[in-house]
């Protein structure tokens, strides 16, 4: 368990990446809020850096955190120093970087013996035109838009518009695939206000998960994510409303769907409507 709160993967909103090298790592992964905490043993961690880190996370294995750790990707000789650290137990789950085909994703399925879920975290124009087919790889239980290195990969600006077709191509992918939302790249800067508008950004496209780079961010992505006390309070207003008089047609339909998905997460999170007013999100 991870501090006081144990949220499964598939809806968890905050992801928040610990570097293995941190100082009390122990410490920082017991104290966080995040939904999940991935302690880093990639780009976080300087490559010099690596052993000791893998060290640091393998002396957790008789503690009570059992964290996600992300992974150097399978093209690699870090990930196999990897895997077989995950394969001890001491890890919880799996995010593998720089996904660029599910035979990435099996290999490291293959490797840990299918013991630990595995986010497949696409970074590259290759990975997001080979989406689809890392989604359905088993043992897939989530995709993630590595941003960063997206950019670095294709030229392109740090702008929603220049990022909307990676963005809108892994969401229209894990659906099609049967996965939950995507996690969205993190944000970089200290500006509370980008990182609440990317947040947004990312929720309105159908983004459900976001890393974060520093615990003073996980609160304000929580929120971004999460059903406001108005969309419950319309949830619940319109579950009454069909339970009482039935379904129209097939207009009804959609906004059921979206009304139980909302209870859902409100139910996951420990939300509720409040005094929350009329809200337009029905329209």
């Amino acid at each position: 368990m991870i501090g006081a709160r144990t949220v499964p993967p598939g809806i968890a909103r905050t992801w928040l990446l610990v570097p293995g090298s941190a100082a009390a790592l122990e410490t920082r992964i017991a104290a966080s809020q995040a939904d999940v905490v991935v302690v880093d043993l990639e780009d976080g961690v300087a490559a010099a850096d690596r052993p000791a880190a893998r060290d640091a996370l393998a002396g957790l294995a008789d503690r009570t955190v059992r964290p996600w750790a992300r992974i150097s990707d399978a093209t690699t000789t870090d990930w196999a120093a990897d895997v077989a650290l995950a394969r001890t137990g001491v890890i919880a789950g799996l995010v593998l970087a720089k996904v660029e085909s599910a035979e990435h994703v099996r290999a490291t399925v293959d490797a840990v013996g299918g013991a630990v879920p595995v986010v497949a975290l696409v970074e590259s124009a290759r990975g997001i035109e080979a989406a689809l087919e890392i989604a359905e790889a088993a043992g897939t239980v989530r995709l993630a838009f590595g941003s960063g290195d997206f950019r670095r990969d294709t030229g392109a600006a740090d702008d929603p518009m220049a990022l909307l077709y990676a963005r809108s191509r892994l969401v229209s992918t894990s659906r099609a695939a049967g996965l939950p939302g995507p996690i969205d790249g993190p944000t970089v800067g200290h500006e509370a206000s980008v990182l609440v508008d990317a947040s947004r950004h990312a929720a309105s496209l159908g983004m459900t998960g976001r890393l974060c780079l520093r615990e003073e961010q996980v609160a304000a992505v929580a929120e971004a994510l999460s059903p406001s006390p108005t969309e419950i309070a319309w949830a619940l207003d319109v579950l009454e409303t069909t339970a009482r008089f039935g379904i129209r047609d097939g207009s009804d339909l959609p906004r059921l769907a979206r009304a139980r998905a909302i209870r859902s997460a409100a139910a996951s999170f420990g939300l509720e409507a409040g005094d929350a007013p009329d809200s337009a999100y029905a329209s």
